[in-house]
């Protein structure tokens, strides 16, 4: 088993209970360059909110710095977009999905940053 085969097997029981639980999800992945975040709808059919350093406002922004979207300064960047995206879809609450990352470095620098702009979890 490879690691990113690990990393999925550790993510299905999250998402599991996350469907059982019927809330909204805010998932997270992140790559080594890029980090992403998305809400799903209770259902997790719809995205109601996604924010990501690929975004051209948020390019932008990390431009004169070293690392741009690989850090955690971008991280808490793309938390505090997606609690507002979602406060403006009407979404209040949601569950954290970490897609089998650790829960460490920029993973839990987007969640902070996120609870610090409103968003419950």
């Amino acid at each position: 088993m490879d690691k990113k085969q690990s990393r999925t097997r550790r993510a299905q029981q999250t998402r599991i209970k996350i469907a059982e639980l019927q809330v909204h999800r805010l998932a997270v992945h992140r790559t080594n360059t890029h980090i992403y975040a998305q809400v799903f709808s209770a259902d997790g059919t719809q995205v109601l909110a996604a924010a990501s350093t690929v975004e051209a406002e948020v390019r932008a922004e990390l431009a004169g710095q070293t690392g741009k979207g690989g850090n955690t300064a971008a991280a808490s960047l793309i938390g505090k977009r997606i609690a507002e995206k979602a406060k403006a879809a009407g979404v209040e609450s949601v569950a954290f999905d970490r897609s089998g990352f650790r829960y460490h470095g920029r993973v839990k620098a987007l969640a902070d940053a996120a609870r610090e702009a409103g968003l419950k979890f």
